[in-house]
């Protein structure tokens, strides 16, 4: 006589979910306290000090313009963005006591202004004011 086993019926798989909001709640936890959030650090702009206005002589001034359109004009000579580091770097090897005066029209497209001070900072160009364009 063979004895034969006698089959339990296959029960039923059951994940158990009495710690499920643990398991969440504790998560939720470890990506708060690990998640970095990174903080816009902008460009950086050494101010000077307050301090009372100076009388510049005109020959040590060289006007950049930006209009509304975007277009940058050096001195009244309409120039690509690209060719205003050499022009820079001209005039400053002319007078070294240069100032930069950057005036741009409040309609100006921003990339532009970021780009023309990129250019004044691969010329080397220590004294640059920044001015909004009047009327």
């Amino acid at each position: 006589m063979a004895l034969q086993r006698k089959r339990k019926g296959a029960g039923e798989a059951s994940i158990p979910t009495g710690s499920m909001a643990d398991i969440a709640f504790l998560l939720l936890f470890f990506f708060l306290v690990t998640t970095t959030f990174s903080k816009d650090k902008g460009m950086k702009i050494v101010l000077p000090a307050e301090s009372e206005e100076t009388q510049v002589q005109k020959k040590n001034i060289c006007h950049i313009w930006i209009n509304s359109a975007g277009a940058v004009a050096v001195e009244r000579k309409i120039m690509p963005v690209g060719n205003i580091e050499n022009e820079v770097r001209r005039r400053l090897a002319e007078n070294e006591r240069l100032i930069i005066s950057l005036k741009t029209d409040p309609l100006a497209p921003y990339k532009v202004m970021i780009d023309v001070m990129d250019e004044l900072k691969k010329s080397r160009a220590t004294r640059v004011s920044l001015a909004a364009r009047e009327g």
